[in-house]
């Protein structure tokens, strides 16, 4: 509550988006509407139906800004979590934000730098080359005469991220309590991942690392490159870099009447993709036209490495088990490459799994191998991932994105390249690799260590769970399906066995103590008195007790 009581203005303006584009019912069900004061003509319980709920969505977040369209655009790459009518939508978001004035530019670079831009630069372009929600690109020159990028940060926009993420979180937290798709489809955890990705984006020396570890990829490669980075005039908020001049691939027609081999620029990306990817293990993870151009010489370099994807050996093996299993129509084969990959929930049905997996693999079963593509193989996987709500790695979502887009930028380079032609070496060094007899060994003799490690921990462990033990600490849940239902049933059971013992118990009783007055010869102290009739009210209140007692817990 009390982060809706500091934003309040910012949480009006959300819950006018949301009502703008058909989604007032959510406001009013998620209690914002009596928070914020609003008028009730402004609730629409209607929703349009002429426009796409996917539309509706992209619309809300691009009426919101920067933190909001960048948490579309990351969402966009979680094809396991959402589904493909939404994706399509969000992968639509575009930044529309105007560029800061050049005096907050050079302000926040005196800022960073501790001193006056001109003892740096010997010009600086007022007019930025790129502008973005979180910074914008101006041109320099330095006192010796090269020229170079200048990336800084928009002022303000930390704090401005900062008050969004906190209102989204409250936000999906108060969706949660209502609607089960939010959770159905792991909002929270999106959110989360979002935090943390832009908040490495809005340190530029992430990035700046992020474009080293690449340029080391290709520091004897002749047909790709990575602007140099200046560290020392580089901070958290500033980033220089060399300038590059040439063409970005997002003017294909600019390159093709100046006489550029296109079909050289689209072999190159994919030889520079599925390098990161498969033997590096470390991608740029947004290769979209506008981050990549042609040099005069036909270099291809990239840009903007704020979005980066990392793959572990074990993912690597894991992907190419998969990729391998997929091509062998090997359905078995490919349920243990998802398994191990991600996270399988307790309740996920495997037969149905496979039935899922057996289809995706008769869509593959009579297409060439050279006209695989790996990237729609890859969303049709995420696409069985999701409905079986299995968690992947977010890198690995990243990679299938990175994969798509880069589809789509050879297409329109050269649709006759076959990114999986391409491709078949990589593999090839890859199953090489992977059964390698010194990585084989190497895997055994860790295996080996750990088990050794974990047996030497045994006597430890043993000691703590006894002290646990010893000081009634040690708690222990045991979890069944349908637990409840099983003790229900148990209850029914020994309650009405209670009830037919007690019932044959009463009749014993009297039939003993009837038989006893009506055999007997001889009249006793004990027949002088109402025995019978006291013996049955007593065991008739018996049974009225026990029936009440039964009956009350409505487990009978």
């Amino acid at each position: 509550m009390a982060v809706r009581i500091r934003h309040a203005g910012r949480y009006r303006e959300i819950a006018m988006a949301l009502m703008r584009h058909g989604f007032g019912y959510m406001v009013e069900e998620m209690g914002l509407f009596h928070i914020l004061s609003l008028p009730v003509k402004w609730i629409s319980r209607e929703e349009p139906q002429s426009i796409k709920l996917g539309e509706r969505i992209r619309r809300v977040l691009e009426d919101l800004g920067p933190a909001f369209i960048k948490f579309g655009q990351l969402a966009s790459t979680r094809s396991d979590l959402l589904p493909d009518h939404i994706i399509q939508e969000l992968v639509k978001l575009q930044e529309r934000v105007p560029p800061f004035s050049s005096e907050s530019a050079r302000a926040l670079i005196e800022q960073e730098w501790g001193m006056p831009i001109d003892q740096v630069l010997q010009s600086f372009e007022d007019h930025p080359l790129a502008a973005a929600s979180i910074g914008q690109v101006h041109a320099g020159v330095l006192k010796s005469g090269e020229m170079v990028a200048i990336k800084v940060q928009r002022p303000g926009v930390e704090n401005m991220i900062g008050r969004d993420l906190e209102i989204l979180k409250d936000i999906v937290s108060l969706a949660e309590k209502h609607w089960d798709w939010v959770k159905q489809y792991r909002v929270d955890r999106m959110v989360d991942e979002f935090t943390r990705a832009v908040m490495t984006e809005m340190d530029y020396s992430h990035e700046a690392r992020n474009a080293e570890k690449i340029a080391a990829q290709f520091s004897d490669s002749k047909v790709i490159g990575v602007p140099a980075i200046y560290w020392e005039y580089t901070t958290s908020r500033v980033l220089m870099m060399e300038y590059v001049k040439g063409i970005t691939l997002s003017r294909s027609k600019e390159l093709a009447d100046k006489g550029y081999d296109l079909k050289a620029a689209a072999e190159h990306l994919i030889e520079g993709m599925l390098h990161q990817i498969f033997i590096e293990g470390f991608f740029h993870a947004d290769p979209h036209p506008g981050n990549l151009l042609v040099k005069e010489d036909g270099k291809l370099v990239f840009l903007d490495f704020g979005l980066v994807g990392h793959l572990s050996e074990d993912m690597k093996d894991h992907l190419s088990g998969l990729v391998i299993a997929l091509m062998r129509r090997n359905t078995e084969g490919m349920i243990r490459a998802v398994l191990r990959m991600g996270i399988v929930p307790e309740d996920c049905d495997l037969e149905l799994l496979r039935a899922d997996l057996e289809r995706l693999r008769n869509e593959y079963y009579d297409v060439p191998f050279a006209q695989v593509r790996v990237g729609k193989a890859l969303s049709d996987l995420f696409g069985v991932t999701q409905r079986h709500r299995i968690a992947l790695p977010p890198d690995l979502t990243l990679l299938g994105k990175a994969m798509l887009t880069l589809e789509g930028v050879i297409e329109h380079l050269d649709p006759e390249v076959s990114i999986i032609n391409m491709a078949e070496p990589f593999g090839r060094r890859l199953l090489k690799e992977r059964f390698n007899s010194r990585r084989i060994g190497r895997k055994v003799l860790d295996g080996v260590t750990n088990l050794a490690e974990s047996l030497l921990d045994l006597p430890g462990q043993a000691k703590q769970l006894s002290a646990l033990i010893s000081k009634g600490k040690l708690k222990v849940e045991i979890s069944v399906p349908e637990l409840q239902l099983l003790m229900r049933k148990l209850d029914q059971i020994s309650n009405r066995l209670s009830f037919s013992i007690a019932l044959l118990a009463f009749s014993i009783i009297m039939v003993g103590l009837i038989l006893g007055s009506s055999l007997s010869q001889q009249q006793t102290a004990l027949w002088s008195f109402p025995a019978i009739e006291i013996a049955i009210v007593v065991a008739l209140l018996m049974v009225v007790w026990l029936l009440y007692s039964i009956f009350r817990s409505g487990r009978f």
